[in-house]
C-alpha cells in the first residue's frame, strides 16, 4: 500500500512538473544534424542568484527522461537529494547508430564515435554555458545506452562522476574494461548497476558476473551499489532502479537517518560534531553545494551526546549552531547544556536567560529556556 501511495504522489508530481519542462534543439557539427533535448530545471531555478546545480544526462530520453526527472523533483523536494538539472537526449530514431561499436575492440565507431564526441565536446559545453551547472554530473542509461555511458568512464578524466547503468546490454569487452578501470579511479566515482530475475537472460547473466567482479574491488574512491529486483522485466526495470540509484549516489546529502544514527554516530569513538562537519564538507566536495546544516542533524548529534553522556561535545555543538543559526536559540541552548552538565550552573542559568531575545527554532522555545533557568535557580538557590 505504501508503494502505491508513493507512486500516486509521484504521478501527480510528474504531471504538474512537465508543464515546466523545456524542449530544445541543438545542432551538432559532429553528427551533422539537430538533436532534440528535454530539459527540466529545478523549481527554484533563477538567473538572479549564484546557486548552481548538478547535471543529470539521461540517455534514451524518449522514455527515461520522465522517470528520472520525476524522481529527481520528488526526492529533492524532501531534501533527500540536491536539486538538479535533468537533460534527456531523444534517441528514438538514432539509438542503434548512436550506440554503434566495433566488433573487434568493443569501442565506439562511425556514428557511435560521433555521438560519443557530440555528448562530450558539444552537448556538455553547451549546457555548462547556458545553464547554471555544477561540476558533478550523472549519466543514466538503459540497455544499449547503459553500455554506452561506460565509454566516458574509460577516459583519463571521466566526463561523469556518477553512472546509473540499468540492465546494461554490454559490448563483448566492456566488462573487462570496467573491471580494469574502476580500481584505478582516483576521483570519487559512483557506479550503480541493476538487473532483475526477469531480465533478458544474457543481460542478467552478464550483469551478475560484472557485479561479482565489481564487488571485489577495493578502492575507496569507488562508491558501488548493485540491485537485483524481483518480477521486473527488462523494460519495467527503470522505474524500480532509478530511485534506488539516486538514493545511493546522494546518500551523504540526506538528513541523518535512524540507521545512520544507530549504526554510525552512536558507535563513534571520536566527536560526533566533527562527524557532522565532515558530512557537510563531503557534500561540498562531491557536489559543489554549500548546504546549511539541517536542524534535524543538529538534533541527531545532540541526542547522541546525551545518550553517551559526552557532555563536553555540547560546547562545540553550541558554537557550531551559533555560527549556522546566529539569530536563534539553538546555539545558546547547547552551550547552556554544556555548562549545566559540566558543573557550571550559574553560567548555564545566565546563558538560558540571555537567549530570550533570540528566535525560537526546532522546538526550542523561549518558555523552555526560562524553565531551564528557573530549574537551576530552584536547585541551587541562586
Amino acid at each position: 500500500m505504501k508503494k502505491i501511495i508513493v507512486l500516486i504522489v509521484l504521478c501527480f508530481t510528474v504531471n504538474s512538473m512537465f508543464s515546466q519542462a523545456q524542449y530544445e534543439s541543438i545542432y551538432s557539427e559532429k553528427l551533422g544534424e539537430d538533436r532534440q533535448l528535454k530539459i527540466l530545471l529545478p523549481r527554484g531555478y533563477s538567473d538572479e542568484d549564484d546557486k548552481r546545480y548538478p547535471l543529470i544526462i539521461v540517455f534514451d530520453g524518449d522514455y527515461l527522461f520522465e522517470a528520472v526527472a520525476g524522481n529527481v523533483d520528488y526526492y529533492s523536494y524532501w531534501e533527500d537529494i540536491p536539486e538538479a538539472i535533468v537533460v534527456g537526449i531523444k534517441q528514438e530514431d538514432s539509438r542503434f547508430d548512436d550506440c554503434m561499436y566495433s566488433e573487434q575492440n568493443s569501442l565506439p565507431i562511425e556514428k557511435g564515435a560521433d555521438f560519443f564526441e557530440f555528448v562530450g565536446m558539444e552537448l556538455i559545453p553547451h549546457l555548462d554555458k547556458n545553464y547554471k551547472t555544477e561540476v558533478f554530473k550523472v549519466a543514466v542509461g538503459h540497455g544499449e545506452t547503459a553500455n554506452f555511458i561506460n565509454y566516458y568512464l574509460l577516459k583519463d578524466i571521466p566526463l561523469f562522476q556518477a553512472y546509473i547503468t540499468i540492465s546494461p546490454d554490454l559490448a563483448p569487452e566492456m566488462a573487462t574494461y570496467i573491471v580494469e578501470r574502476l580500481p584505478k579511479m582516483e576521483q570519487k566515482t559512483f557506479y550503480y548497476l541493476a538487473t532483475s530475475d526477469k531480465d533478458v537472460k544474457h543481460i542478467k547473466e552478464q550483469t551478475e558476473a560484472l557485479n561479482t567482479s565489481l564487488a571485489a574491488i577495493d578502492n575507496k574512491s569507488l562508491l558501488y551499489n548493485f540491485d537485483s529486483f524481483e518480477g521486473s522485466s527488462h523494460y519495467a526495470l527503470p522505474p524500480h532502479a532509478i530511485p534506488k540509484a539516486l538514493e545511493s549516489i546522494f546518500f551523504v546529502f540526506q538528513p541523518i537517518s535512524k540507521k545512520e544514527y544507530k549504526e554510525t554516530i552512536l558507535k563513534l569513538e571520536t566527536s560526533p560534531v566533527d562527524y557532522l562537519l565532515e558530512k557537510y564538507q563531503t557534500i561540498k566536495d562531491l557536489f559543489g553545494i554549500e548546504k546549511p546544516i539541517l536542524i534535524n542533524d543538529f538534533k541527531a548529534v545532540a541526542a547522541a551526546i546525551k545518550k553517551k553522556e559526552k557532555w563536553n561535545y555540547f560546547e562545540d555543538l553550541g558554537k557550531l549552531a551559533r555560527k549556522e543559526y546566529p539569530d536563534t536559540l539553538l546555539g545558546h541552548y547547547y552551550l547552556a547544556r554544556f555548562y549545566e552538565e559540566t558543573g557550571e550552573p550559574k553560567k548555564a542559568m545566565r546563558t538560558y536567560r540571555s537567549a530570550y531575545v533570540l528566535e525560537e527554532i526546532g522546538g526550542i522555545s523561549k518558555d523552555l529556556m526560562l524553565e531551564k533557568a528557573d530549574e537551576i535557580k530552584a536547585d541551587f538557590g541562586f
